[in-house]
């Protein structure tokens, strides 16, 4: 079995390519869904059999897997749920993440060689709960997200050295503890503890009075919107070495439904940030590239959530959606006679100024000229999806790894 390394890197994972982004830009771990039992039903997640291939290819590059089981079981399910645990155990994961202690139960009975990890579902605030589940059999609790940092470092002090403390740092929010919500089940049917989240807390509400049918009042929170319920996103980027020092073990990227792209730039971001920190932990501060690269994904306002007590401004109430500064316009697919081949992801044009990003350094601007598609004809834009093209090597420093992201501010 891989070694957790410490701090750990944990990154998204919904499908094959999020896998392979993930692998390449630096991961320590991932964590994914098989068909059955997680808690991402949007995301593509994996049968047993791509499991395999997909434990296989971590694995090979030193990288751990972690399998979602945190639903909340119905009777039905956890009749059945043991013959999965077996089958999941034989592909090779390393952890199983649950909340139900009926689920932690079965893992110790059907794969007692994989590890436990109690999900941030099971909301755990103290350090006596957190010591209750080690004595259960958890090797890792991934506490709740409304722990201060003072709370952790307490929690760790109190609980065994050997149980490991896991903590989200990146991501979207919950406006619900610890993601308990009620509210998509209530509205529309779809159960946030089932994975089917609707997320009615992104919506803009506003007060109907009962004698005046069709007459919609904003709620106003403050002067400039009414979205009450949505929640800033997380970012703990600046602060690796507060979470290092209060005892985290892993830090934990979300977004297994997001894009490939979201997965390669915040991993690298993160993975960059640790290895700088290691490097320099004595009064460490971020370098300034990678407190931007976190804002080139698509994001709400950043937060440090109640990571330094109560936050003042937890919510976005501007709107529900992303801000957005750059797209992914290419992919790296090698070089050949001097010429840098790729695969297009969105169009641009000849003239653009564009952006590589490769894996474990800061990105790289050029302006794109002499580009070819893939019968070797000159080119003005890369107007066809998923086409083939290339540009002359001699406009950047290196040659790129393949997979590295080209992208263009928006």
């Amino acid at each position: 079995m891989i070694k957790t390394k410490y701090p750990e890197v944990l990154a998204p994972v919904g499908d094959f390519e999020r896998l392979e982004t993930a692998l390449l830009y630096g991961a320590d771990a991932v964590y994914l869904g098989s068909t059955e039992y997680g808690m991402r039903s949007g995301s593509a997640n994996f049968d047993i059999e791509s499991l395999r291939r997909a434990v296989d290819m971590a694995h090979e590059k030193g990288v751990r897997v972690y399998l979602t089981c945190n639903v909340l079981p119905r009777n039905e399910e956890i009749d059945r749920m043991e013959d999965f645990l077996r089958a999941a155990a034989g592909t090779g994961v390393d952890a199983f993440i649950v909340t139900d202690l009926g689920v932690l139960s079965l893992c110790k009975k059907a794969a007692p060689e994989v590890e436990i990890h109690i999900s941030t579902q099971n909301g755990v605030v103290n350090w006596l709960a957190a010591s209750e589940l080690y004595r259960m059999g958890a090797k890792r609790v991934v506490l709740a997200r409304e722990l201060s940092l003072d709370e952790i470092r307490v929690i760790r002090q109190k609980t065994p050295p050997e149980l490991e403390l896991e903590v989200f740092v990146h991501g979207a929010m919950c406006m619900s503890f610890s993601g308990r919500c009620v509210l998509s089940n209530y509205m529309t049917g779809r159960d946030a503890n089932r994975g089917q989240c609707a997320q009615p807390c992104r919506w803009n509400y506003a007060l109907v009075e009962e004698k005046r049918p069709g007459q919609y009042f904003p709620v106003f929170e403050d002067e400039s919107g009414t979205y009450i319920l949505n929640a800033k996103d997380l970012c703990m980027l600046s602060y690796i070495d507060k979470l290092v020092e209060a005892g985290v073990t892993s830090l934990k990227i979300e977004g297994r439904a997001k894009s490939s792209y979201y997965v390669g730039v915040v991993t690298n971001a993160y993975r960059c940030a640790v290895d700088d920190y290691l490097a320099h932990p004595k009064d460490w501060t971020l370098p300034a590239w990678l407190d931007e690269e976190v804002r080139k994904v698509s994001h709400r306002d950043y937060s440090t959530g109640f990571y330094f007590g109560r936050p003042e401004q937890g919510q976005r109430y501007e709107g529900a959606g992303y801000i957005r500064n750059c797209d992914i316009v290419a992919l790296v697919d090698g070089e050949e006679n001097g010429r840098i081949l790729c695969t297009q992801k969105n169009k641009f044009q000849e003239g653009d100024t564009l952006e590589l990003l490769e894996p474990g350094k800061a990105p790289v601007s050029f302006v794109v000229s002499g580009m070819k598609n893939g019968e070797g004809e000159s080119i003005t834009d890369t107007r066809h999806p998923a086409m083939a093209f290339s540009f002359p090597s001699e406009l950047l420093p290196t040659v790129p790894v393949r997979g590295s992201i080209i992208r263009k501010n928006v």
